[in-house]
């Protein structure tokens, strides 16, 4: 479900590009959907069942995005099709991926930094500079801390990770010891 997912979010920012619409501010509005989605168990029930006629949902809908101040005329119509075309338990994770498409776009990457211990702000401005000259982005760091590195760090960027820890560099030798 993550490829459509994907589609769904590609064609919600192609819709936000060709209107000029403030993209993080339609974001957070989805974000605020996506949640009174997962949070109400009625608005689930309503929008999943095939029982109640579409004009009903539609209403639900327009009610919610007035209440949460919906501005984009785009976004209620794109959850109305997700509604039509059954696709609405997608909310939430196309308001996730609709965040890694506007990122993309900008040329931002999210990127998970697991260190064996608290980096310093000099530690953590020269691993996102040399983050940013291999990538070619500009790095939205996430920062963890794992004892069991022993030393050093991992980075996550996307599906690409650069592993820079002992623990990591143990395995390697370990390795290339078998392999002799």
């Amino acid at each position: 479900m993550a490829a459509v997912s994907s589609r769904y979010a590609r064609a919600l920012a192609d819709v936000i590009a060709d209107a000029n619409l403030d993209a993080p501010k339609v974001a957070e509005q989805l974000h605020s959907l996506a949640a009174a989605f997962q949070e109400s168990r009625e608005l689930r029930e309503v929008w999943e069942s095939p029982a109640i006629p579409v004009e009903q949902k539609h209403k639900v809908l327009d009610a919610l995005t007035a209440r949460i101040g919906v501005t984009a005329r785009q976004l209620r119509n794109f959850i109305a099709v997700l509604i039509d075309q059954d696709r609405i338990l997608l909310l939430p994770e196309i308001s996730k991926q609709l965040d890694i498409e506007l990122n993309h776009r900008i040329g931002r990457v999210d990127a998970v930094i697991v260190s064996a211990r608290e980096m310093g702000p000099g530690q953590r401005d020269a691993l996102l500079a040399e983050l940013s000259r291999l990538t070619g982005k500009t790095i939205l760091p996430h920062y963890a801390m794992d004892s069991t590195l022993i030393g050093g760090v991992t980075v996550r960027v996307g599906s690409t990770i650069y592993d820079g820890s002992v623990r990591g560099q143990l395995q390697r030798i370990r390795q290339q010891l078998t392999e002799n």
